[in-house]
């Protein structure tokens, strides 16, 4: 193993936050999944897992657990796995708040344009993505999905030119 440089040990000093972020059927469908994993990826998140997958009910069950008692939890079930989605783990310092910021408003008509739901969003049940909305949230969701081998430490190059 190649020695730290100097240069980049403030970096590793940083309090990295994962979240989970679910391209969801709408977002697939409407082939935004690049402009989507762009956008996490110019704010300057870092990805550590990704799969295009079909969500099973169990697995939605598992995700969407809290809701179930919601009168809109079956529709929520039904639509999740309606189609394949991709499931990501992005990680960061403070990763939950900017990729929230990132995303948008959940009812997409009071997110902000530049926000992937208020430029592609028209409607609350296919608002295209679903992320994280806590720390706490963000490591339950993301062991929901991926397995610890799944997820990938590395080092990226530009860190120096989007963290302090």
């Amino acid at each position: 193993m190649l020695p730290t440089p100097n240069c980049l040990l403030p970096f590793l000093e940083l309090k990295m936050e994962r979240t989970l972020i679910l391209i969801k059927p709408d977002g697939v469908q409407r082939g935004l999944m690049g402009e989507i994993i762009g956008r996490f990826e110019r704010r300057g998140l870092k990805l550590a897992g990704m799969k295009f997958m079909q969500m099973s009910s169990e697995k939605a069950a598992e995700h969407y657990g809290e809701h179930i008692e919601r009168p809109f939890y079956p529709d929520l079930v039904a639509y999740i796995i309606s189609g394949p989605i991709v499931a990501m783990c992005w990680e960061g310092p403070d990763a939950v708040k900017i990729a929230r910021q990132t995303i948008g408003a959940t009812k997409p008509s009071e997110a902000t344009m530049g926000t992937i739901r208020g430029d592609f969003g028209m409607q609350i049940g296919r608002n295209l993505v679903h992320g994280s909305d806590s720390p706490e949230n963000g490591i339950r969701e993301t062991d929901v999905f991926f397995t610890a081998d799944e997820l990938h430490e590395w080092h990226r190059d530009t860190e120096r030119w989007i963290l302090e």
